[in-house]
């Protein structure tokens, strides 16, 4: 039992690890600059501030859900939307900060917010939990390309 145990937290550890460690390392190589900053941005852009903390929680309930995910069935459907969603939540910080395409950004964010979305369907009836550890992501991404798209239109 207790190895079984022991398996499972390395699971979660790697898991919370690759999201959390992955999305920190792709938003300090893509800050927002002056560039950014120069942009009209609509009314309800958030603080600065609250990105750090937001981004920290969801990456935590990423990685918990991948690996839920993963140690029910490490190959099936559910763990290729979990893949996905995390390529393309990594692609969207170069794509609009990098190279500075809030246009590319939203091309990044519509599949990315598509995906957290197919995760959620596909893991309801195996794992509600993991489905559940993703509506807050997918509510924050959903708001996150609402407002990548008005700053497209803005600008």
């Amino acid at each position: 039992m207790t190895g079984f145990f022991l398996h499972r937290f390395d699971h979660y550890l790697l898991f919370i690890l690759l999201s959390l460690g992955g999305g920190l390392l792709v938003g300090l190589i893509n800050l927002p600059d002056e560039w950014y900053q120069s942009l009209a941005k609509p009314w309800f852009t958030p603080p600065e501030r609250l990105f750090g903390p937001v981004w920290t929680v969801l990456y935590i309930l990423v990685g918990i859900a991948g690996a839920r995910s993963y140690a029910r069935s490490p190959r099936s459907p559910v763990m290729t939307a979990w893949i996905a969603q995390l390529v393309l939540n990594f692609a969207w910080s170069p794509a609009f900060f990098g190279l500075r395409s809030p246009g590319l950004g939203l091309m990044v964010i519509i599949p990315l917010l598509l995906t957290i979305l197919a995760f959620i369907g596909l893991s309801w009836k195996r794992d509600r939990l993991s489905s559940a550890l993703f509506v807050p992501y997918g509510l924050w991404v959903a708001y996150a390309a609402a407002l990548n798209g008005a700053i497209v239109f803005m600008n």
